[in-house]
């Protein structure tokens, strides 16, 4: 999708983690490792990006980890908070506002979406490190809260 405005956006990036292992994609355009993730859309909220974006660049149907206050009502819809948020320069006069997800996989077959990706690549916390070209400070960090946080739990759901 093309930029919302031509300052700053917001988008989403999910840690998806599975056998403890987190899922990352060496995208095109930007030659360098990241997490599943983009621009969220005009007609979407966070969860819905975050949850759609993965679908489209893995093939895998996720669940996002986190808390759902129980604060719906008439009126008012509650999200699951991102686990982090940051800002990033994409160039010198554009930034995103980053919501970064945490999700465990619950369906689907991992897939290399070819026309955005060079790769894709399930990561432990060694392979993170190892990565060429490096992953920039901030996403070998969440990655690595990521596995740290959902690396041991155990979902029935095996691809």
């Amino acid at each position: 999708m093309a930029h919302i405005h031509e300052a700053i956006d917001f988008t989403v990036a999910v840690f998806v983690v599975h056998e403890n292992k987190v899922l990352m994609i060496l995208h095109k355009k930007l030659e360098k490792w990241l997490p599943l993730g983009g621009h969220i859309e005009l007609d979407e909220d966070p969860e819905i990006a975050a949850i759609r974006e993965a679908r489209e660049e893995s093939g895998l149907e996720i669940e996002l980890v986190g808390e759902r206050p129980p604060t719906t009502e008439l009126g008012t819809r509650a999200l699951i908070a991102p686990r982090f948020l940051d800002i990033h320069r994409i160039n010198p006069t554009h930034e995103h506002i980053g919501m970064i997800y945490f999700a465990r996989v619950i369906g689907g077959r991992t897939t290399l979406a070819a026309e955005e990706h060079h790769d894709i690549r399930w990561c432990d916390a060694d392979e993170l490190v190892a990565l060429k070209p490096s992953l920039t400070g901030a996403v070998l960090w969440y990655g690595r809260k990521a596995l740290e946080e959902l690396g041991t739990s155990v979902h029935p759901m095996a691809l």
